[in-house]
Protein backbone atom coordinates (compact mmCIF):
# COMPACT_ATOMS: atom_id res chain seq x y z
CA UNK A 1 0.00 0.00 0.00
CA UNK A 2 1.32 3.17 -0.90
CA UNK A 3 0.32 5.72 2.17
CA UNK A 4 2.22 9.25 1.37
CA UNK A 5 4.33 10.69 -1.69
CA UNK A 6 6.63 13.38 -1.77
CA UNK A 7 7.80 14.93 -4.74
CA UNK A 8 7.27 18.00 -7.51
CA UNK A 9 4.25 17.93 -9.86
CA UNK A 10 5.03 17.77 -13.67
CA UNK A 11 1.44 18.33 -15.33
CA UNK A 12 -2.11 18.98 -13.46
CA UNK A 13 -5.26 18.26 -15.05
CA UNK A 14 -8.94 18.85 -14.07
CA UNK A 15 -8.88 16.36 -10.91
CA UNK A 16 -5.36 14.75 -11.24
CA UNK A 17 -1.69 15.69 -11.35
CA UNK A 18 1.10 13.62 -12.36
CA UNK A 19 3.71 13.89 -9.31
CA UNK A 20 7.66 12.85 -10.21
CA UNK A 21 8.99 11.01 -7.18
CA UNK A 22 12.49 10.63 -8.15
CA UNK A 23 12.15 9.99 -11.88
CA UNK A 24 8.61 7.53 -11.47
CA UNK A 25 5.56 9.51 -12.12
CA UNK A 26 2.63 9.20 -10.39
CA UNK A 27 -0.92 9.92 -11.25
CA UNK A 28 -2.69 11.44 -8.07
CA UNK A 29 -6.40 12.15 -8.09
CA UNK A 30 -7.84 14.94 -5.70
CA UNK A 31 -10.76 16.61 -4.62
CA UNK A 32 -11.71 20.23 -6.26
CA UNK A 33 -10.40 21.82 -2.89
CA UNK A 34 -6.96 20.12 -2.82
CA UNK A 35 -6.49 20.47 -6.10
CA UNK A 36 -7.06 24.59 -5.59
CA UNK A 37 -4.21 24.34 -2.62
CA UNK A 38 -1.42 22.62 -4.47
CA UNK A 39 1.49 24.61 -5.34
CA UNK A 40 2.26 25.43 -9.30
CA UNK A 41 3.86 23.18 -11.93
CA UNK A 42 7.40 22.58 -10.72
CA UNK A 43 7.18 22.88 -7.30
CA UNK A 44 7.40 19.55 -4.35
CA UNK A 45 4.16 18.68 -2.77
CA UNK A 46 3.64 15.76 -0.21
CA UNK A 47 0.80 14.19 -0.41
CA UNK A 48 -0.73 11.60 1.87
CA UNK A 49 -2.40 8.80 -0.73
CA UNK A 50 -4.78 6.15 -0.84
CA UNK A 51 -4.75 2.74 -3.46
CA UNK A 52 -7.17 1.73 -5.04
CA UNK A 53 -7.39 -1.71 -6.12
CA UNK A 54 -10.18 -3.34 -8.64
CA UNK A 55 -9.59 -6.25 -11.41
CA UNK A 56 -9.04 -3.63 -13.71
CA UNK A 57 -7.73 -0.44 -12.00
CA UNK A 58 -5.28 0.71 -10.19
CA UNK A 59 -5.64 4.77 -8.78
CA UNK A 60 -4.19 6.69 -6.21
CA UNK A 61 -6.09 9.43 -4.47
CA UNK A 62 -3.94 12.20 -2.48
CA UNK A 63 -4.92 14.14 0.05
CA UNK A 64 -3.52 16.98 2.53
CA UNK A 65 -4.65 15.71 5.79
CA UNK A 66 -5.01 12.26 7.52
CA UNK A 67 -8.54 13.19 8.16
CA UNK A 68 -9.78 13.77 4.92
CA UNK A 69 -7.93 10.43 3.59
CA UNK A 70 -10.00 8.77 6.39
CA UNK A 71 -13.16 10.49 5.79
CA UNK A 72 -12.62 9.59 1.83
CA UNK A 73 -11.90 5.72 3.30
CA UNK A 74 -14.95 5.46 5.07
CA UNK A 75 -17.26 7.12 2.97
CA UNK A 76 -16.37 4.60 0.54
CA UNK A 77 -18.00 2.03 2.54
CA UNK A 78 -21.40 3.67 1.57
CA UNK A 79 -23.44 1.69 -0.56
CA UNK A 80 -23.40 4.09 -3.91
CA UNK A 81 -20.56 6.09 -3.07
CA UNK A 82 -17.33 5.09 -5.02
CA UNK A 83 -14.17 7.14 -5.33
CA UNK A 84 -15.56 9.67 -7.72
CA UNK A 85 -18.68 10.57 -5.40
CA UNK A 86 -16.12 10.51 -2.14
CA UNK A 87 -13.84 13.17 -3.89
CA UNK A 88 -17.13 15.36 -4.81
CA UNK A 89 -17.97 15.59 -1.47
CA UNK A 90 -14.91 16.64 0.24
CA UNK A 91 -13.98 18.97 -2.66
CA UNK A 92 -17.36 20.77 -1.77
CA UNK A 93 -17.32 20.68 2.30
CA UNK A 94 -13.51 19.68 2.92
CA UNK A 95 -13.31 17.26 6.06
CA UNK A 96 -14.31 19.26 8.72
CA UNK A 97 -17.10 20.18 6.44
CA UNK A 98 -17.96 16.39 5.85
CA UNK A 99 -17.01 15.73 9.60
CA UNK A 100 -19.94 18.67 10.57
CA UNK A 101 -22.27 17.50 8.35
CA UNK A 102 -22.24 14.42 9.40
CA UNK A 103 -22.14 15.10 13.43
CA UNK A 104 -25.51 16.87 12.82
CA UNK A 105 -26.93 14.91 10.75
CA UNK A 106 -26.96 17.60 7.53
CA UNK A 107 -27.57 15.89 4.72
CA UNK A 108 -28.54 18.69 2.86
CA UNK A 109 -24.96 19.47 2.98
CA UNK A 110 -23.72 16.61 1.43
CA UNK A 111 -26.70 16.29 -0.91
CA UNK A 112 -24.91 20.22 -2.15
CA UNK A 113 -21.83 17.77 -3.49
CA UNK A 114 -21.81 17.45 -7.54
CA UNK A 115 -23.64 14.04 -8.35
CA UNK A 116 -25.26 13.30 -4.59
CA UNK A 117 -29.18 12.64 -4.77
CA UNK A 118 -30.86 12.95 -1.86
CA UNK A 119 -31.34 9.53 -0.82
CA UNK A 120 -27.29 9.20 -1.03
CA UNK A 121 -26.88 11.93 0.94
CA UNK A 122 -29.45 10.19 3.73
CA UNK A 123 -27.58 6.98 3.80
CA UNK A 124 -23.91 8.69 4.57
CA UNK A 125 -25.17 10.70 7.38
CA UNK A 126 -26.87 7.59 8.82
CA UNK A 127 -24.20 5.15 8.06
CA UNK A 128 -21.52 6.79 8.93
CA UNK A 129 -22.76 9.18 12.03
CA UNK A 130 -21.30 6.75 14.50
CA UNK A 131 -17.95 7.25 12.89
CA UNK A 132 -17.73 10.56 12.84
CA UNK A 133 -16.57 11.71 16.49
CA UNK A 134 -13.61 9.10 16.12
CA UNK A 135 -12.77 11.00 12.98
CA UNK A 136 -13.40 14.34 14.00
CA UNK A 137 -10.93 13.74 17.17
CA UNK A 138 -7.60 13.10 14.67
CA UNK A 139 -8.17 17.12 13.63
CA UNK A 140 -5.63 17.93 16.28
CA UNK A 141 -3.04 15.29 14.32
CA UNK A 142 -0.09 16.85 12.72
CA UNK A 143 -0.46 18.20 9.26
CA UNK A 144 2.36 17.55 6.30
CA UNK A 145 4.97 20.07 5.93
CA UNK A 146 5.07 20.92 2.06
CA UNK A 147 9.19 20.18 0.68
CA UNK A 148 11.11 23.34 0.10
CA UNK A 149 11.07 23.19 -3.65
CA UNK A 150 14.88 24.49 -3.61
CA UNK A 151 15.36 21.79 -0.99
CA UNK A 152 13.76 18.84 -1.82
CA UNK A 153 16.10 15.78 -1.39
CA UNK A 154 16.84 17.01 2.35
CA UNK A 155 13.24 17.64 3.76
CA UNK A 156 11.44 14.95 1.78
CA UNK A 157 8.53 13.03 3.68
CA UNK A 158 9.68 15.02 6.63
CA UNK A 159 5.99 16.12 9.07
CA UNK A 160 6.09 19.26 11.07
CA UNK A 161 6.04 18.97 14.66
CA UNK A 162 6.43 22.45 15.48
CA UNK A 163 2.83 24.05 16.70
CA UNK A 164 2.84 27.68 14.94
CA UNK A 165 3.02 30.55 17.20
CA UNK A 166 0.20 31.56 19.09
CA UNK A 167 0.36 34.77 17.54
CA UNK A 168 0.08 33.50 14.09
CA UNK A 169 -2.75 31.31 14.97
CA UNK A 170 -5.24 34.31 16.02
CA UNK A 171 -8.78 34.61 14.07
CA UNK A 172 -8.05 30.80 13.09
CA UNK A 173 -9.62 27.38 14.01
CA UNK A 174 -7.16 25.94 16.70
CA UNK A 175 -6.53 22.47 15.34
CA UNK A 176 -6.34 21.05 18.83
CA UNK A 177 -9.73 22.31 20.43
CA UNK A 178 -11.72 19.90 18.11
CA UNK A 179 -10.35 16.81 19.44
CA UNK A 180 -9.30 18.50 22.69
CA UNK A 181 -13.27 19.24 23.54
CA UNK A 182 -14.59 15.83 22.60
CA UNK A 183 -12.40 14.04 24.91
CA UNK A 184 -13.44 16.66 27.93
CA UNK A 185 -17.01 15.99 26.78
CA UNK A 186 -16.86 12.43 26.79
CA UNK A 187 -14.68 12.13 29.97
CA UNK A 188 -18.19 13.88 30.99
CA UNK A 189 -20.31 11.19 30.33
CA UNK A 190 -21.81 12.41 27.33
CA UNK A 191 -22.50 10.25 24.36
CA UNK A 192 -19.59 10.49 21.77
CA UNK A 193 -22.12 11.44 19.19
CA UNK A 194 -24.14 13.73 21.27
CA UNK A 195 -20.42 15.38 22.01
CA UNK A 196 -19.47 15.39 18.17
CA UNK A 197 -22.66 17.65 17.33
CA UNK A 198 -22.70 19.91 20.06
CA UNK A 199 -18.72 20.17 19.34
CA UNK A 200 -19.79 20.57 15.10
CA UNK A 201 -22.86 23.02 16.59
CA UNK A 202 -20.03 25.53 18.14
CA UNK A 203 -17.87 25.54 15.33
CA UNK A 204 -20.35 25.98 13.50
CA UNK A 205 -21.09 29.34 15.09
CA UNK A 206 -17.43 30.65 15.53
CA UNK A 207 -14.56 28.31 13.95
CA UNK A 208 -12.05 30.49 16.27
CA UNK A 209 -13.41 29.12 19.37
CA UNK A 210 -10.66 28.18 21.48
CA UNK A 211 -10.41 24.51 23.53
CA UNK A 212 -12.12 26.20 27.01
CA UNK A 213 -14.52 28.36 25.45
CA UNK A 214 -15.28 25.61 23.05
CA UNK A 215 -16.14 23.48 25.85
CA UNK A 216 -18.37 25.87 27.77
CA UNK A 217 -19.99 26.49 24.30
CA UNK A 218 -21.00 22.72 24.01
CA UNK A 219 -21.85 22.60 27.86
CA UNK A 220 -24.97 24.69 26.89
CA UNK A 221 -25.76 23.03 23.90
CA UNK A 222 -26.21 19.77 25.97
CA UNK A 223 -27.68 21.50 28.65
CA UNK A 224 -31.38 20.12 29.50
CA UNK A 225 -33.90 22.67 27.42
CA UNK A 226 -36.94 23.75 29.60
Amino acid sequence: MIGKLSGRIDYKADDHILLDVKGVGYIVYCSDRTMMALPSLGEAVALYTDLLVREDLLQLFGFTSLVEKEWHRLLMTVQGVGAKASMAILGALGPDGVSRAIALGDWNAVKAAKGIGPKTAQRVVLDLKDKAPSVMAMSGQRALTQPDAGDFDAVIDVIDTTPAPKSARTGAPNSNAQPEALSALTNLGYSPSDAASAVATALGEDAALETSNLIKAALRLLAPKG
